[in-house]
């Protein structure tokens, strides 16, 4: 942008000439103020230069008439005639006019003073502290004249009127001032005319390109015709302009690669989508396969999973994906009552593989394993660290022979499966439904709980050994308990106490237990109350882990009337 001046030339008034035209004013200042301290400083030593050196030539005049024999007090009134001599203006508004002074013999002693006494010593003098002297008002100047310049060994000082030095310094600097001022105007002037057709109108019209070419990219157009593609400068602006062509050509080159890109991934995207389909059915089947493992091909809320008198089971299923790791199983042993509650390590289509090879071991196994022996041999080398609690071996030996199915099972993962490391958490037991005798093995999963009828947690089920499948020929104890009339087992996996809400916060293993301190009702609330506190924990975060939970009950005695 520019205004017409009356000469014809054009003046840019844009923010971009202001900009510069200010700084190369302000600059131009700048450098004359520096330079101007200096020399002012200079100028006012030449003043006090010329007011010493005429000082100088009367004293000297008067030095001529001095005879060696002279008395003090004789050469004292010599000295005093300076201040009798008439003012001498040297330059401008300057002028030479002595004031006052003071002579000292050579031991330092006063001769005498005329005039304004001098703020100088002799003392002053004599340590070389001082040979001038100016006051801080600058109006008054003292010249010394030691011995070696003076017949007779005196000292003399001499203070002079400097009051004119500072109008013709103010003159001096008021001469440069207007000088500078005529220089910087001549240099902001010439800069200012000349930034219109060296910079301003270029980039102007480099600015309309920019424009143009925004325009064309966004609306898929043939670019106009730049002003920029035929410009030639050799210059920072010229780099510029080449830069814009250079960018607006590789521009247009990547929009065409990227319309050659999105058709090819749009083809992509589409046999992506029919993959991602046809994944999604096959893990619908597997997740309806892993459903048809359960007893009770339900999920997502508590059922009952087996009908015994005098007891009630149920359980909760609910995967973190399409298929888990986790797993539950109830089946019937002979007389007796398989218990699974199991966490394959690692989520997703690999665990859920192996939830399918643990179940299966373990209810095959536990029905065909016979340890081989007498009943007393047998119970003996499996023999709980608290003895046995049933009374009769055969069931209690019944019970051995199955969860041999856990050592069993171990080995055949490890010996098999162990380049792959993968291995579950899982408690089997075997539950005798006529007295309420439970024999299990924990291998290393949660702690099982037995709740007392009024709530509250009467025994927790440790591990009696390690994780089943990590190493081939583990040591997995037997261990026996009973549940009461009106007691109920509680067996659940790490989601419950490891959910997690929103914000990082677990649900834990505290947040579960109390939960158990009212009385139970009937085991299919139980896990109804459990769930519904776990998921409203959790609340619009993402399940990190299966959730699985599986409640026995023994039904109360009830008491005839």
């Amino acid at each position: 942008m520019s205004v017409q001046a009356k000469g014809g030339f054009k003046l840019p008034t844009g923010r971009l000439s202001r900009k510069v035209v200010f700084w190369v004013f302000t600059s131009v200042v700048a450098i004359e103020a520096i330079l101007l301290i200096p020399s002012v400083w200079r100028r006012e030593r030449e003043f006090i230069s010329q007011i010493e050196e005429v000082s100088a030539g009367k004293v000297a005049v008067i030095k001529q008439v001095i005879q060696p024999q002279m008395y003090d007090e004789k050469f004292l009134e010599e000295v005093k005639k300076l201040q009798d001599l008439e003012p001498i203006n040297l330059s401008g508004k300057l002028q030479h006019k002595i004031i006052g002074g003071a002579l000292y013999k050579s031991d330092g002693s006063l001769v005498g003073t005329f005039g304004e006494k001098p703020e100088l010593s002799f003392d002053d003098v004599n340590s070389k502290s001082a040979i001038d002297f100016r006051n801080k008002k600058g109006d008054r100047y003292e010249a010394v004249w030691i011995p070696q310049m003076m017949p007779n060994s005196f000292t003399l000082i001499v203070r002079h009127d400097t009051s004119s030095v500072q109008p013709e310094l103010n003159a001096f600097i008021l001469r440069i001032a207007g000088l500078v001022l005529i220089i910087s105007v001549v240099v902001t002037a010439g800069t200012w005319i000349a930034l219109d057709p060296i910079a301003i109108t270029p980039i102007l019209r480099l600015r309309n390109d920019l424009i143009g070419a925004g325009e064309a990219i966004s609306k898929d157009e043939e670019p106009p015709e730049f002003y920029s593609a035929n410009v030639k400068r050799k210059d920072e602006l010229g780099d510029v302009i080449s830069a814009f062509n250079q960018m607006f050509r590789k521009i247009t080159e990547a929009i065409s690669d990227r319309k050659q890109a999105e058709a090819a991934l749009q083809e992509s995207l589409k046999k992506v989508e029919e993959y991602s389909q046809k994944l999604d059915e096959e893990l619908d089947k597997g997740r309806e396969m892993q459903t048809n493992f359960l007893p009770v091909h339900v999920i997502e809320k508590p059922v009952q999973v087996m009908q015994k008198p005098g007891w009630e089971m149920a359980a909760f299923f609910k995967p973190a994906r399409q298929v888990a790791g986790d797993f539950y199983d109830t089946f019937e042993l002979d007389d007796y009552v398989g218990l699974v509650i199991a966490d394959v390590c690692d989520k997703g289509v690999g665990a859920a593989l192996f939830m399918g090879l643990f179940r299966s071991l373990i209810r095959i196994f536990s029905q065909q394993i016979r340890l081989k022996g007498n009943a007393s041999g047998i119970l003996e080398a499996n023999s709980p660290a608290d003895g046995w609690i049933g009374e009769s071996e055969l069931i209690n030996v019944a019970h051995v022979n199955a969860l041999q199915a856990v050592k069993v099972t171990n080995n055949y993962i490890a010996e098999n499966h162990g380049e792959l490391g993968m291995f579950a958490t899982l408690f089997f037991g075997v539950l005798d439904p006529a007295t309420g005798l439970l024999t299990y093995i924990n291998g290393g999963h949660e702690d099982l709980l037995i709740v007392n009828p009024d709530g509250g947690v009467k025994q927790q089920l440790k591990s009696t050994g390690p994780a089943v499948g990590m190493l081939p020929d583990l040591k997995f104890k037997v261990q026996q308990t009973r549940l009461e009339p009106g007691e109920t087992l509680l067996g659940y996996t790490d989601g419950v106490p490891e959910a997690r809400a929103a914000g990082g916060e677990f649900f834990t293993t505290k947040g579960l237990l109390s939960m158990l301190e009212q009385p139970v009702e009937n085991v299919t609330t139980l896990l109804e109350q459990i769930s519904k506190a776990v998921l409203e924990h959790t609340g619009a975060a993402d399940q990190f882990d299966d959730i699985t939970l599986l409640a026995v009950r023994r039904n109360p005695i009830k008491i005839k009337n």
